[in-house]
Parts: structure tokens; C-alpha cells; sequence
């Protein structure tokens, strides 16, 4: 199926996800239902393998929804397999550096060229051959670039990192930024929303679709759509289903005369 998120984020489009961590089936025809333009799917933080991941990419994709991949660190060979499992696009965690970016591009945009060639033409070094430039632009249509910038040291290189030809989209990682910024879980505090307002602002300016993945209430969402978020990642199945059955299990429990509990978001980690 031809892979169409690319175009919806570079015309300005606003898209829709959540994070799947199950593996089941089903879940794909529930994603294509609710019009999710995109599903994310996380191997940093949840169990996910090589073999699981790609039945899960192929069958989001021929339900019409494109899979966005984590993977687990800033690896470009993992990068390329997760393109070659079928991903349509790949997030890579906690960049700080420029080197992390380009090696990011590299594995999205000049696959499955690798080595020394590819170091000199992603510095600038030397010029692409013409014919292979076209096969790779042909090869690599359609795949997504995402840099994950959720650290303090990301946000000292936010102008140099996000002016880096070929990245196309930034997600924000509000826990470990939060953490990074020594303010834990602190998302209403003025610095971490001028953090993120300032990600939004430097990604916007560079043409870049962005998006901040948060596990509670959709206000949240909608909040940060009005900064000018565009990639919406909104919650998760096992947030959603935990949320949910817990609220539910109170509301019986207390029509019993029981005493509630309050729980957890679902055990995800972003």
C-alpha cells in the first residue's frame, strides 16, 4: 500500500494516533474505525520484537494506518530493519547531537546505502551520483524521519539539530523531559510548557511536523494543538483500557458499598 503520511504532514495536514502495545489482531480494524491516520508503536519501553513488529506493521498498513516505529536507541541499522519490517515511519529516542540526526536521515532517506559513502555525503563531503540519488529517493519514498527531543542537552542544539535536511518530524518526550529538566511529571510547570512551547516554535520555523504523546485526558491534546501540534499521539490501549476498567471497577464497587482506589496511567512511559 502506498504510504501517504509523509504527504498529509508536508501539506500542514493535522494526523491522528495513539501508542499500541498489544499484539492482537484485532486492534488494527479498531485504529482503521476510530480514523487514526497513524498507529505508534514502541520498542524503547515496551516488549516488543523484530518478528511481532512486523506482523503488526503489515497489518496496520493494509488497514490504511500508517506504523510509526520507536526503536529502541539512536541505531540506524535498527532503523533500516524496522523500515524493512514494514514501518512507515521511525522515532529515535533522546537525540542530542548532530551526528544522531544525520545518521536518522540516513537510514530513512538514503537506505539502503551505508559506510563510508554515505558519511561523506551526509556531511556535505561529496555529491550524490545522480542515477543512485534518484533509486534512492524512489527506494526511501514515503518513509517518515522523527527525532525524539526530550533532554535539556537536546534543547541547547534544538536550532542546530532540527535544521538538518531530511528530518521531517519531531515528537516530545514530556516524561523524560520533565525528568531532564529536574521538574518530574511537572507538565503544567511555566518551564517545561516554555520548553515545549519552544520545540513547537523551532520545528514549526524549520517546516517540521510536531507531536507530544501524553497518556491522560484529551484536553491535554488540545491544549498543545492550539501551540501548533499537528501530530496528534494521544494516550494508549493498555492507558485506555486501564483508565477505563478502573473507573468503571470504582464506580461498581462504590454502588456495592465498597471503598475505590485510584490507579495508575496504565504503566506507560513517554
Amino acid at each position: 500500500m502506498e504510504k501517504s503520511l509523509l504527504k498529509k504532514i508536508k501539506s500542514g495536514t493535522t494526523v491522528y494516533g495513539t501508542c499500541i502495545t498489544s499484539t492482537s489482531p484485532t486492534w488494527p480494524a479498531v485504529a482503521f474505525q476510530a480514523g487514526l491516520d497513524f498507529v505508534f508503536l514502541d520498542t524503547e519501553h515496551i516488549p516488543l520484537e523484530r518478528m511481532e513488529i512486523s506482523r503488526m506493521c503489515q497489518t496496520f498498513r493494509a488497514m490504511g494506518v500508517a506504523p510509526i516505529v520507536r526503536i529502541p536507541s539512536p541505531d540506524p541499522y535498527r532503523a533500516c530493519q524496522m523500515i524493512d519490517a514494514g514501518a512507515e515511519g521511525i522515532v529515535a529516542p533522546y537525540l542530542e547531537r548532530l551526528d544522531q540526526i544525520k545518521e536518522l536521515v540516513g537510514a530513512l532517506k538514503y537506505r539502503p546505502l551505508k559506510g563510508e559513502l554515505l558519511s561523506r555525503i551526509l556531511d556535505n563531503q561529496e555529491a550524490i551520483d545522480p542515477i543512485l540519488g534518484q533509486y534512492l529517493t524512489n527506494w526511501n519514498e514515503g518513509n517518515v524521519c522523527i527525532a525524539n527531543i526530550e533532554s535539556v542537552p537536546a534543547l541547547e542544539n534544538l536550532e542546530l539539530l532540527l535544521a538538518y535536511r531530511g528530518l521531517d518530524a519531531v515528537f516530545v518526550g514530556p516524561h523524560d523531559l520533565s525528568i531532564s529538566l529536574g521538574l518530574p511529571e511537572q507538565y503544567d510547570h511555566p518551564v517545561f510548557e516554555e520548553a515545549v512551547k519552544r520545540i513547537i516554535r523551532i520545528s514549526r520555523e524549520n517546516g517540521l511536523a510536531v507531536g507530544i504523546h501524553f497518556s491522560e485526558a484529551p484536553e491535554r491534546q488540545i491544549r498543545w494543538m492550539k501551540e501548533g501540534v499537528n501530530l496528534i499521539i494521544h494516550s494508549s490501549d493498555l492507558a485506555m483500557f486501564s483508565q477505563r476498567l478502573q473507573f468503571d471497577m470504582n464506580t461498581i464497587k462504590q454502588a456495592a458499598g465498597e471503598k475505590s482506589r485510584t490507579g495508575s496511567n496504565g504503566g506507560i512511559v513517554v
